[in-house]
């Protein structure tokens, strides 16, 4: 199963981006620095979004539309009274095909399985609105999270060679934990 491999293959990635992310997090003390955090995740969610946008249709991901994306972490700028001025500039990996697009795409629904604790590192700092995007699905979200490796394993299973897969996850994952050391967010 794709979902497993690629658990297994990026996992040194997964965990380096996520500590530089939850450091920035930890180093959250006031509504401005949640903005600039937020707009990390904005810039890069908006434009893999934008990469995949090619590949990711509603015949290959039927609810496409009720999924999260940069258009919750947007809302959640502004409802912290924030704009997408000076947004740090991100790499984000190349995609060229369904599975590099469902690969790019499962980096960002994991995202979404640490958004509770997200929102609750930022409640003992201060931080009391703009948890549309952490929230996720809410009670869903690992019912959402299984519908969507259901169809990143149905399209992987056609792979005799993972290897493209797993390397645009680790590119994926990799990208994302640079956008947080950029000049413009520290």
């Amino acid at each position: 199963m794709l979902r497993d491999i690629l658990k297994e293959q990026t996992h040194a990635a997964h965990q380096k981006a996520e500590g530089i992310i939850i450091r920035k997090i930890k180093a959250i003390s006031s509504e401005a620095d949640y903005i600039d955090v937020l707009k990390g995740f904005y810039v890069y969610f908006s434009k893999v979004e934008d990469r995949m946008s090619e590949f990711i249709t509603e015949e290959i991901l039927p609810d496409i539309k009720e999924r999260r994306d940069s258009s919750y972490i947007l809302a959640d700028i502004e409802e912290l009274g924030g704009s997408i001025a000076e947004l740090p500039s991100v790499v984000v990996p190349e995609i060229h095909s369904v599975v590099d697009a469902l690969s790019a795409m499962y980096v960002l629904e994991e995202s979404i399985m640490g958004g509770p604790y997200i929102v609750k590192m930022l409640e003992k700092r201060g931080i009391t609105k703009g948890f549309t995007f952490f929230n996720g699905y809410g009670s869903k979200s690992g019912v959402m999270f299984k519908k969507f490796t259901s169809i990143l394993n149905a399209y992987g299973k056609e792979l005799e060679d993972y290897t493209q897969a797993i390397d645009v996850a680790n590119e994926t994952f990799k990208n994302f934990g640079e956008v947080f050391t950029s000049p413009v967010l520290n």
